[in-house]
């Protein structure tokens, strides 16, 4: 059984952790609320960017705009992997890399070239330590990300999906992120960017459905009407405008999404490492006071005895 000089220095260092995870706790906490509000802020024109660009782009001719284009072959693909700078968030990084990595090695083994982004810190770590050299490595700014970020990765993207194969054309990109789902919860997205994917943005995220039209009932007689799109000046510029919006609002969201689930995932991390501190340090302290007491006993005993051998 240990002394209690072992056990009260046991804890002391399990108190002072449990101070330090619960300052970062509240860090977290503090943290969270503006990039939470962020994200809501942005998530209005990312539906709209996203809305706009699935209904308009089926009346737009096929050759106005080369990133509506869907390659024939895919040679190349670019995975973009979105992580954190820091560690302490529990499962946060190691999901996002477990299922990029899981990605990549799919598309190897279809002959498929892939090349990677990373952003944050634990992603540049992960892949340079296998081998693999990102062709752009994001640090420092996972916490709060910049708008120039999403941009010189959407301007690299855009540029290599409208090149041919030998000036590095790239046929197919995918999106790895964790999106805050709530303050306390974190789901895995896995988006395809390029070719464009159908599916609306809500569709994408998990998003709720918006509420029902409580008229719809009553519209069954009704003619639907298909209307017309015009596009001014013309469709090209109009798509390209469209397609650079979207690429940029689709990084950019990503990258605010994740930052706001770091923060969640910190925080619930923290939380529980410091009720397990603080369990911890009572089941010390009751084994501290038991070994006391039972020195206690011993003394006592010692002494009533060493005081009856006197009498006798």
């Amino acid at each position: 059984m240990p002394n209690l000089h072992d056990i009260e220095r046991r804890i002391n260092s399990v108190t002072s952790t449990k101070q330090i995870t619960r300052t970062m706790e509240m860090v977290a906490a503090a943290k969270i609320r503006r990039a939470t509000d962020r994200v809501f802020n942005a998530l209005p024109w990312a539906n709209c960017i996203s809305d706009m660009l699935i209904s308009t782009a089926k009346y737009a001719p096929l050759d106005s705009e080369p990133l509506l284009i869907t390659h024939d072959e895919v040679k190349r693909a670019v995975v973009v992997v979105v992580t954190s700078d820091r560690g302490l968030a529990g499962g946060f990084n190691s999901n996002v890399l477990r299922e990029a990595e899981k990605l990549i090695k799919a598309k190897e083994k279809q002959g498929i070239e892939v090349e990677v982004i990373a952003c944050g810190k634990k992603a540049i770590g992960y892949f340079n330590y296998r081998g693999v050299k990102p062709i752009f490595e994001f640090r420092d700014l996972s916490a709060d990300p910049t708008y120039e970020e999403a941009a010189e990765i959407s301007a690299y993207i855009g540029e290599g999906y409208n090149h041919g194969y030998e000036n590095g054309q790239i046929d197919e990109v995918t999106l790895v992120f964790n999106h805050a789902k709530n303050g306390a919860e974190q789901t895995l997205i896995v988006q395809q960017v390029l070719p464009i994917n159908m599916m609306s943005f809500a569709d994408v995220l998990g998003l709720e459905p918006k509420e029902e039209d409580v008229l719809e009932p009553y519209r069954d007689g009704e003619k639907k009407i298909p209307g017309d799109v015009d596009f001014e000046p013309d469709a090209a510029t109009v798509m390209h405008q469209l397609m650079v919006a979207y690429l940029r609002n689709t990084f950019y969201y990503a990258l605010i999404d994740s930052a706001a689930a770091e923060q969640g995932a910190r925080r619930t991390a923290m939380k529980s490492a410091t009720d397990n501190a603080t369990e911890m340090a009572e089941t010390l302290t009751r084994l501290y006071n038991r070994v006391r007491q039972g020195a206690i006993t011993t003394e006592i005993s010692e002494i009533v005895g060493g005081a009856a051998a006197l009498e006798d």
